[in-house]
């Protein structure tokens, strides 16, 4: 018999049965619905594969969600304070942009307690934040009552300075792979921006990348090769661009409403979505992997 089937497949007769291919651009959900409120956003993941996402069963908490989507209650915010964009950076501290208190809390490694990291009275309310490879913050600042927008530097050392004023609704907020370009997206005028980022963080050349002619957008990330993942706030989709702003794939949510996204799983393949309308998690497989997670992985 073992001759027999040498044979054949020596002849081309026989066939083993092919891997199984895995779905790509599939959304499906992560956690229950109503796990969070209205106001889920961030959303980021730890160098273990932990996704962390805002206002866990009530306002001003940040919840941690295993990859098997089991979620609990991880940190608290002090005060009247409430949490929107996060990020984690290479060292593993996790940065938390509050809108009510205009401050970035920063949560360091192995704890869960938030320490002021930098205010500034002037924002209206830091909404999304980007980091780049050297730990340097930039944060959105919509002004949605007057559909105005600015963007925040935020050094190091907690100092806050203005990068860019004169902007629609800033809010989806992303430092490309080279770390020469922020993206940043206004939301009611449905543009991506692109700025030069210069040797000492300030923002030059903006230049349009795309512009969406129906609903709104919200947060965004890159993955390792520049392609720009946009939520589409309203339409239920994540869309992907390439770096000249070509759109390459619009993935369906089940969900109108996706806020935020960013990149996870075992090989960094894996896009979390926080979508608003069922106020839970959801995920789909991609086919490369994240920017931020390739960075915390190979820190380690």
């Amino acid at each position: 018999m073992r001759l027999m089937i040498a044979f054949l497949l020596s002849a081309g007769l026989c066939r083993t049965a092919p891997a199984m291919a895995e779905d790509l651009f599939v959304a499906t959900p992560l956690t229950a619905e109503r796990s969070f409120t209205a106001g889920i956003e961030g959303p980021a993941v730890d160098a273990a594969g932990n996704i962390y996402a805002v206002n866990f069963g009530r306002q001003q908490t940040i919840g941690i969600v295993s990859p098997q989507g089991v979620a609990r209650e991880f940190a608290v915010l002090p005060g009247a304070s409430v949490p929107n964009g996060l990020r984690f950076d290479r060292q593993g501290a996790l940065y938390v942009a509050d809108y009510v208190g205009h401050n970035v809390f920063r949560i360091a490694p192995g704890t869960a307690t938030p320490r002021l990291y930098a205010h500034e009275a002037k924002m209206v309310q830091p909404n999304d934040l980007a980091i780049t490879m050297d730990g340097v913050l930039y944060a959105s600042d919509p002004d949605w009552a007057h559909n105005t927008g600015r963007v925040w530097r935020i050094d190091r050392d907690g100092k806050v300075t203005l990068a860019a004023d004169g902007m629609g609704t800033a809010n989806g907020i992303e430092v490309s792979p080279d770390g020469r370009t922020l993206y940043v997206n206004e939301s009611v005028q449905r543009n991506i921006w692109a700025f030069a980022i210069g040797a000492d963080g300030a923002l030059s050349d903006k230049r349009l990348l795309h512009r969406f002619e129906d609903f709104g957008m919200d947060g965004m990330r890159v993955d390792v090769d520049g392609n720009l993942y946009v939520s589409r706030f309203g339409k239920g989709t994540v869309v992907k661009l390439a770096p000249d702003g070509k759109l390459l794939k619009e993935i369906r949510l089940p969900g109108e409403r996706p806020s935020n996204l960013c990149f996870g799983g075992p090989d960094g393949r894996t896009v979390y979505v926080t979508e608003v309308e069922h106020q839970q998690l959801l995920q789909f497989r991609v086919d490369r992997p994240g920017l931020e997670w390739q960075r915390i992985q190979r820190r380690q």
